[in-house]
């Protein structure tokens, strides 16, 4: 007889739920789910509306558009000078200048002439001033010279024009009937400037399709409210509305809503009955609380058309249409999102939006490093572009679909087939840009990261010199310098034999810059009775003599994992597997109570509100490549290092500059 509560039972049963992962999925390619997908939709415009012109924009234009009137609506002079009959000024030169009565007015623009350029006369007029009666050329200021004259000022031309010169004719530039722009225009500031140039102030735009954007998940929260535990806040609505506009729609956001059926489900119905189609985020994978599917699947004919794609990342991806409308639920986390939308939405956008097919920019660079893969799902890995000495170089993120940043950070993409595990290192392949990606930054920084080379990258900036920064750990980034993969690497390296710092990679082609000494040492949550008042030793030791004591480690090729491994002597306590890449991440997993103690620098221990037990201090420098030492934007990174309010900057975070 079972001595379990009906709360326990109900979430036993929840559990179970979870590990079954009962949610219906079916993997097909991408080329299928499109096809799927699109069979059902019609992607004609969505309507017309009007607009002002000033808010025409990057709109799209519904119908051709015929000048009314002619550009210029009148013959107007192209440069400052004198009309002029050209007969007048045949055969006039320096040695036989052509003399001529000016008559007794100024053409300026805006105003009509009044007076007839009778033979023997000429008219001052400014750029742009219409030509009078009886002229048919423009002399240039430069090619006369006033002379003198109580009664009437005369002019001596000193070259001869031909009829027509420096005249602008009516409609030369546009001319009355004419089809100024075509249905379809993507409207630009030239495009504005054509139609104002003919005095359009209201013209037909394709309307906008609404697009309703909501968000799902127990742990969302509103941007700006303070996080509580567990808590996320609502990125995906943000990216998702911004992706909407760039991509020609116009969204309307509902808002993030918890895994509650009864309030998303008309939540949805809602949106989709006053948008043209609806994009939620979350919701769509096999895990616990997951019900937007469901929601779909009830909506309206056809319904789900496709439930998973075999993509990396953004598997989880539903397709639907009801009743003639698009429904998309894609992936919660972020990069699996925006992936997907740019996939399978953004042309959908475009397309009721009237806008052309996206030509999207690529390029081949070399892929220095061997990416893993899963197969059977086709990879989209994201790029960092670096320029070689032979070329361009693609570094793939080593963050996952959760982050935040990794779109935003990468430059573009490379695929990897579905029928590959791997994508070998040295591979050549095309990269698929995003956004205006293209150009290469000044100056390229891998390595070890640290809070205090944000300073210098921020003065570098202030300069005019951009940089890509690429945390790879000191030994990655000492290997980057080697094969001239970047410009300048941090490390904080020990040698075991001397104990000196970093010194110890010096080597023909490659020279060291100091930098600052820091301080690595022992985190712990103030209070905790097995590390308060002791020093580095006896709080490892204390660490090291309790079995529920869980550590956090570093990732292999960081200095701090060096300093660790050296420190511990070969023993491996529990938590010694997970191994974060960053300080900021060691401190989070102590300060969230998911870790008891590790090892980072002092700002980042104060920046948690940590306690922090000195271990050592080590020194963090710059491994230069010597044969780039010349560039600009590097003898800029060795000006800034100099820079005594850089240097203030970095003592404040808790650094000692080199040569302090």
């Amino acid at each position: 007889m079972s001595h379990l509560t009906k709360p326990e039972h109900a979430l036993i049963d929840a559990v179970r739920r979870a590990a079954r992962q009962e949610q219906f999925l079916e993997v097909v390619s991408a080329e299928e789910a499109t096809r799927r997908f699109r069979q059902h939709l019609d992607l004609s415009p969505r309507g017309v509306e009007p607009v002002s012109l000033s808010d025409s924009l990057g709109r799209v234009l519904a119908h051709d558009i015929a000048a009314p009137i002619d550009v210029p609506p009148f013959d107007r002079s192209g440069v400052d000078g004198f009309a002029v009959r050209a007969a007048d000024t045949a055969g006039a030169s320096d040695n036989a200048p052509r003399r001529l009565t000016l008559n007794r007015e100024v053409i300026a623009c805006g105003h009509a002439p009044g007076i007839e350029v009778a033979p023997g006369t000429a008219t001052a007029l400014a750029t742009g001033g219409v030509i009078p009666r009886g002229a048919d050329a423009v002399v240039m200021i430069e090619q006369t010279e006033l002379l003198d004259d109580e009664q009437s000022p005369v002019i001596e031309v000193r070259r001869p024009v031909a009829s027509g010169q420096f005249i602008a004719y009516t409609g030369s530039d546009i001319a009355r009937g004419e089809t100024l722009l075509r249905r379809g225009t993507v409207l630009g500031s030239r495009e504005i400037g054509m139609l104002a140039a003919c005095g359009i102030a209201q013209l037909d735009v394709v309307r906008k399709p609404k697009v309703a954007v909501l968000s799902t998940g127990d742990e969302l929260m509103v941007v700006g409210e303070p996080l509580r535990p567990a808590g996320i806040y609502d990125s995906n609505g943000a990216i998702v509305a911004a992706a909407v506009m760039e991509s020609g729609g116009e969204p309307v956001a509902y808002g993030a809503f918890p895994d509650d059926e009864a309030a998303l489900g008309a939540a949805m119905r809602k949106a989709l009955a006053e948008s043209d189609m609806l994009v939620l985020s979350g919701g769509t994978s096999k895990g616990a609380g997951d019900i937007s599917h469901r929601i779909v699947s009830a909506l309206g004919p056809p319904g789900i058309l496709v439930h998973g794609v075999a993509l990396k990342p953004g598997k989880p991806l539903c397709l639907a249409v009801s009743d003639g409308k698009p429904v998309v639920v894609l992936p919660g986390f972020p990069t699996s999102a925006i992936f997907t939308f740019h996939a399978f939405v953004a042309p959908v956008i475009r397309a009721l939006s009237g806008l052309p097919t996206e030509n999207l920019r690529r390029l081949t660079a070399r892929v220095p490093m061997r990416v893993p893969s899963e197969l059977g799902r086709k990879e989209f890995a994201l790029v960092a572009l670096v320029q070689g000495e032979d070329g361009m170089i693609a570094f793939p993120s080593p963050k996952g679909s959760g982050s935040v940043t990794a779109f935003s950070q990468a430059d573009g993409f490379i695929e990897i087939d579905a029928l590959a595990s791997a994508l070998d290192a040295e591979t050549v392949m095309d990269v698929t840009l995003i956004g205006a990606a293209a150009r290469a930054p000044d100056l390229v920084i891998m390595g070890s990261h640290d809070v205090a080379l944000d300073v210098v990258v921020g003065a570098l900036a202030d300069r005019g010199f951009t940089a890509r920064v690429i945390a790879v750990g000191s030994l990655g980034g000492v290997a980057a310098a080697r094969r001239g993969e970047c410009d300048i690497a941090p490390v904080h390296l020990i040698d075991p034999e001397s104990g000196e710092y970093n010194t110890h990679l010096i080597e023909p082609g490659l020279s060291l810059l100091k930098g600052w000494q820091r301080s690595q040492g022992f985190l712990y949550r103030r209070g905790d009775r097995r590390f308060e008042g002791k020093n580095a030793d006896e709080a490892i030791a204390a660490g090291l003599a309790d079995p529920s004591c869980l550590m956090v480690n570093r990732n292999a090729g960081s200095g701090t994992r060096v300093l660790m491994d050296r420190t511990l002597q070969g023993a491996r306590p529990p938590g010694y597997a997970n191994q974060p890449k960053s300080h900021n991440a060691v401190a989070a997993a102590i300060a969230q109570a998911r870790a008891d103690w590790g090892f980072a620098i002092e700002p980042v221990a104060r920046m948690y509100g940590l306690g922090f037990i000195p271990v050592a201090p080590e020194e963090y420098d710059f491994i230069m490549v010597e044969s780039w030492r010349d560039r600009p934007a590097v003898a800029a990174f060795r000006d800034v290092m100099r820079d005594d309010a850089v240097r203030n900057r970095i003592r404040a975070l808790g650094m000692k500059p080199a040569d302090d």
